[in-house]
C-alpha cells in the first residue's frame, strides 16, 4: 500500500471514530491509538500495526454504548404473549409474570434501569420449553433477544474476549452477543450452563458470576475492548437440563425455575395448535395443504417412544410438513389428508 492511500485509509479510520458517539475516554485512547498509527506511517513505519486498530476502532464504534430499546411495562401484555406462545406451564407462567411485575415496580417507583432481582434460570430436560420462554420474556418486554451458547465452551477467554495484541484476537462472545443486539438492554440468554467443559469450569463460573451480580457487572471489562462496558441493564436468562455442576457463587445469583415434562395429551395440543402451524407458515404452506386425521396423533407424537420434551414431536411435524412441500412441487397434488393408512409414506 502506498503512503498517499495509507494516509487516506488513517483519515477514514479517523472520521469513523469521530462519528461515533463513544465515552470520553474511551474516544481519547482510541484517537490516540490513530495518531500513533498516522506518525508511524509518515516516517516509513510499519503498516503491521494497522489492521488491529482498524479492527480495534470498528468495534467500538459499533457497541452500543448508549443505544437501548424502550421497554414495555405492561403486566397484561406479558400474559397474553404467554399465553399465546406457550400451552399450559401454568405454574411456570405465573412465576415468570410475578417476577416481571418486581421489574416494572423497580423501573417505576425506583426510577432505576438496573435490575435488582435474581436472573431466571429455566432447569429441565431437553425440549420442554427453556429457550423459548425467555424469548417469550424478550417479547413481552420489547427487548431485543440475543443468545450465548454454553456448550463446550473451554475458556473464560471465550467470554472474556482476548487483549488485541494480534490481527486474530477478538472480543469475547458477551461483548459480540450486544453487538448483534444493537443495544444495551436485551436479554441475553446464558444457555445450557452445564455443558461446559470440565477443566475450564472453575474460570468461567467466575466470570458468570460477575456477569450476573449487579454490583459487579456495571464494569465488565472485555480484554479486547479493554473500556468498561455498564451490563446492569440486560436481563439475564440461564438454562441447563441439571444443576449438578452449576458454582454455589453462581446459583446464588439465580431463582431457579424447574420445568415440568409434557404428557401426551399436552403434546398433542401443541402439535394441533401450536407446531403445525409454525412449520407450515415457515415452509410457505396453509391448512389447507396439510391435514392429520385426529386418529394418528397418538402415534406422531411417540415415534420412538417417551420423550419429555417436544423435540421429536417437533422432527416428527417437520418431517411430515417437508414430504408434503416435495409432492406439492414435484406436481402430485395441492391437498394431503396424513392418515393411518399412508402414515409411513409421511414419516
Amino acid at each position: 500500500m502506498d503512503d498517499k492511500k495509507s494516509l487516506s485509509e488513517v483519515e477514514k479510520l479517523r472520521s469513523k471514530l469521530q462519528s461515533a458517539r463513544l465515552p470520553a475516554n474511551l474516544y481519547e485512547r482510541a484517537d490516540q491509538q490513530i495518531e500513533r498509527i498516522n506518525l508511524t506511517l509518515k516516517y516509513g513505519g510499519s503498516f503491521a500495526q494497522f489492521d488491529i486498530v482498524e479492527k480495534y476502532v470498528d468495534w467500538i464504534t459499533n457497541l452500543p454504548w448508549e443505544a437501548k430499546t424502550e421497554d414495555i411495562l405492561d403486566i397484561n401484555r406479558a400474559k397474553e404473549i404467554l399465553d399465546k406462545n406457550h400451552y399450559g406451564l401454568e405454574k411456570i407462567k405465573n412465576r415468570i409474570l410475578e417476577y416481571l411485575s418486581v421489574l416494572i415496580l423497580q423501573r417505576q417507583k425506583l426510577q432505576s434501569d438496573t435490575f435488582h432481582a435474581p436472573s431466571l434460570f429455566f432447569v429441565g430436560l431437553v425440549g420442554t420449553g427453556k429457550t423459548t420462554l425467555a424469548v417469550s420474556i424478550a417479547e413481552a418486554l420489547g427487548k431485543k433477544f440475543v443468545r450465548i451458547p454454553f456448550g463446550g465452551l473451554s475458556s473464560p477467554l471465550d467470554l472474556r474476549g482476548q487483549s488485541k495484541t494480534t490481527p486474530e484476537s477478538e472480543p469475547g462472545m458477551v461483548i459480540r452477543a450486544l453487538r448483534r443486539a444493537g443495544s444495551r438492554n436485551p436479554v441475553i440468554l446464558l444457555d445450557e450452563l452445564d455443558r461446559i467443559d470440565p477443566e475450564s469450569r472453575a474460570a468461567i463460573m467466575g466470570v458468570l458470576v460477575e456477569l450476573l451480580d449487579p454490583g459487579q457487572n456495571a464494569n465488565f471489562t472485555d480484554y479486547f475492548i479493554d473500556y468498561p462496558f455498564d451490563l446492569s441493564q440486560v436481563l439475564f436468562i440461564a438454562t441447563a437440563n441439571n444443576t449438578n455442576t452449576i458454582a454455589t457463587a453462581v446459583m446464588d445469583r439465580l431463582e431457579v425455575i424447574q420445568m415440568p415434562s409434557y404428557t401426551d395429551e399436552e403434546k398433542i395440543v401443541i402439535g394441533k395448535n401450536y407446531v403445525l402451524p409454525k412449520y407450515l407458515k415457515n415452509s410457505g404452506l396453509s391448512n389447507d395443504n396439510v391435514k392429520i386425521d385426529d386418529k394418528i396423533w397418538q402415534r406422531i407424537t411417540r415415534p420412538l417412544g417417551y420423550d419429555a420434551g417436544m423435540r421429536s414431536l417437533e422432527r416428527t411435524i417437520e418431517g411430515i410438513v417437508r414430504k408434503v412441500a416435495l409432492k406439492m412441487v414435484k406436481g402430485e397434488g395441492s391437498s394431503f389428508t396424513i392418515t393411518e393408512e399412508n402414515l409411513k409414506e409421511f414419516l
